[in-house]
Order: C-alpha cells, then sequence, then structure tokens
C-alpha cells in the first residue's frame, strides 16, 4: 500500500511538473466542506460509510479512507501536521468525506481558518465488545475469506469472561471514550474521569452529530435534512440498498445475562455506558426537534424560523 501511494505521489509531482504549477483553484463555500467519520470499530461504521461510497459519485464529493499503520487511532505529532494539512489543504479532493479508526483531533490546535465537520456513531458498550470479540475469531460476511487475528479460538465469550481472560476484559470496553477524548496522553489511561469528560465536552462542542447504533436510521435521517450536499438519497439507500446492514459478524452468541452482570459491575463499564447513556440522551434531544412522527412515520420538519422587521427598509 505505502509503495501504491508513493507511485501516485510521484505521478502527480510529474504531471505538476509537466502542466507547470497548480493555478489556485478557488472553491465555492457549498464545495469548501470536510467531514470527518472518526469511525468506532464494530458500530455498524462499515454500512454507514458504503452509503457515502454510494452516494459520492451522484452527490459530488469525494470520500477517502484514512488507513493508519495496524489501525493505531492515535498519530504521531507529525502525522498530525501532515493530516491537518491534507485535509485543510487538498483542494482537488474538497467536498471531503473521511473515514477511519482515528480518535479525535483537535484541528484549531494546528492554527487552521475553517475546521472539518465530525461525525460518529457509537454502542451500547458491552454489545460492541461482544461483536470485536467474534468478530476476531469468526469474521463477518463483509470479507468472509479473510482470516482473523483469533482465528480458530472457539471460546465463547460468557467462557472468557468466566475464566477472566484478557480479550474480554473490563478494561477492553475502554474504547468510546478515548475515541472522542482524541490525543492527550489522559484520553488512553483506562478509567480516567478527566477522560470521560473531556469526551462529553468534545461529542457536544465539536461533534456536528453522532448518532447510535441501535438508531442509525434516524441518525442518517438527520444528516441527509442538515447536510444534503452529501447525503441526499441516503435515507432511502439505507432502507433499500443491498448494502444496508451489509456487514454482520458471524457465530456471535449472546452473552448471558451472569457474564452482563460480572462486567456491570466494573467501574470502566459504569463509565462508558455513562457516555453512550450521554450521546443517546443528546442523539433523541436533537432527533426531537427535528422530527415530528406521523402514522409510525418519522417525518423531518420544514424551516421553521424566518426573518422580519427587516431595516433600514430598501426603495
Amino acid at each position: 500500500e505505502r509503495a501504491i501511494a508513493r507511485h501516485e505521489v510521484r505521478e502527480i509531482e510529474q504531471r505538476h511538473t509537466v502542466d507547470g504549477p497548480r493555478q489556485d483553484v478557488t472553491l465555492d463555500e457549498d464545495d469548501d466542506v470536510v467531514i470527518i467519520y472518526n469511525r468506532v470499530p464494530k458500530t455498524a461504521s462499515t454500512s454507514f460509510t458504503n452509503i457515502a461510497y454510494d452516494l459520492c459519485a451522484k452527490n459530488k464529493y469525494h470520500v477517502l479512507h484514512i488507513n493508519t499503520t495496524k489501525n493505531n487511532p492515535v498519530m504521531s505529532l507529525q502525522d498530525q501536521v501532515r493530516f491537518v494539512k491534507n485535509v485543510t489543504s487538498w483542494k482537488e479532493m474538497k467536498p471531503g468525506f473521511y473515514h477511519g479508526h482515528v480518535s479525535y483531533l483537535d484541528f484549531a490546535k494546528f492554527g487552521v481558518k475553517k475546521k472539518p465537520i465530525y461525525i460518529n456513531v457509537i454502542r451500547d458498550p458491552i454489545e460492541r465488545l461482544v461483536s470485536y470479540y467474534y468478530f476476531l475469531r469468526f469474521g463477518d460476511d463483509y470479507r468472509p475469506g479473510l482470516r482473523r487475528r483469533k482465528q480458530g479460538d472457539k471460546k465463547t465469550f460468557d467462557e472468557c469472561v468466566a475464566a477472566g481472560g484478557s480479550d474480554c476484559a473490563p478494561e477492553k470496553l475502554w474504547l468510546q471514550i478515548p475515541f472522542f477524548c482524541g490525543h492527550s496522553s489522559e484520553c488512553w489511561n483506562v478509567g480516567s474521569r478527566w477522560a470521560l469528560e473531556q469526551a462529553k465536552y468534545n461529542l457536544i462542542n465539536e461533534y456536528f452529530l453522532v448518532g447510535v447504533t441501535e438508531e442509525l436510521e434516524d441518525f442518517i435521517m438527520l444528516l441527509e435534512a442538515a447536510l444534503p450536499r452529501f447525503f441526499r438519497g441516503a435515507t432511502e439507500l439505507y432502507r433499500t440498498g443491498k448494502k444496508s446492514h451489509l456487514r454482520k459478524t458471524t457465530e456471535k452468541k449472546l452473552p448471558t445475562k451472569e457474564t452482563i452482570a460480572k462486567l456491570q459491575q466494573s467501574e470502566i463499564w459504569k463509565m462508558e455506558n455513562e457516555f453512550y447513556e450521554f450521546a443517546l440522551e443528546q442523539f433523541q434531544f436533537v432527533r426531537a426537534h427535528a422530527v415530528r412522527e406521523k402514522d409510525g412515520e418519522l417525518y423531518i420538519l420544514a424551516q421553521n424560523f424566518f426573518y422580519e422587521k427587516i431595516y433600514p427598509k430598501s426603495n
């Protein structure tokens, strides 16, 4: 992949050399937009991302996958600088939709004038961990032939928890909080109350919209209403498209009540669940002010404000 990337960069550089320096392109305001979806693993992110890929040609924007080495969600300082520069100055890729397993990065720290729009989806923390546990062992229906890291391990999630295994330990629940907290050291200290509060702050102040896996269709509907430049047609595509709900973990066995109760005794679960409940409440608040229900169907509200008493009067 790196060799291919280097080859592509050389081709672009050679093209610019032959064609002369590229004229600075001025983008329309509607086109000068970047969305970053720093997707949390096993939250239905592949299903949602496939919708972006299906719509990009029709709605005229670019989709780019952020592929980090070993899926490391924390970038080096120099890579942070490179990434921020790419996202903000790569005009040929605007409007752009970037997605990848990368923790939140504060663009304001790098002195940029226009920050990207962050969106994300999170999931009930135990359900997410169970899905990831079986995914590592059995894969999914997206790439069924790919060999997974824990392939051949037949131990169930219940057996793992009963035996105190490392793959199902409460520490493995600590993921959604640091993804929203960001690139600070404290974000990745398991059980940090500061990290939880920072994640909440970022969710409210830095994210345009955060949905939940359990209500993904409503999340997509709100995005289509608010950001039609990217998501026009997304709701219908989600309902009828072949790629909806595409990625299903194979051989997943639901945990018993005893297993769930044991994990819920952990302070780590309590914090991750607090963050999940916080995100869910905020999402439901946004939805309640954006849609109305009629005959069991949700409808997006029309514009509910207007301007009046405009002075001075024009001739």
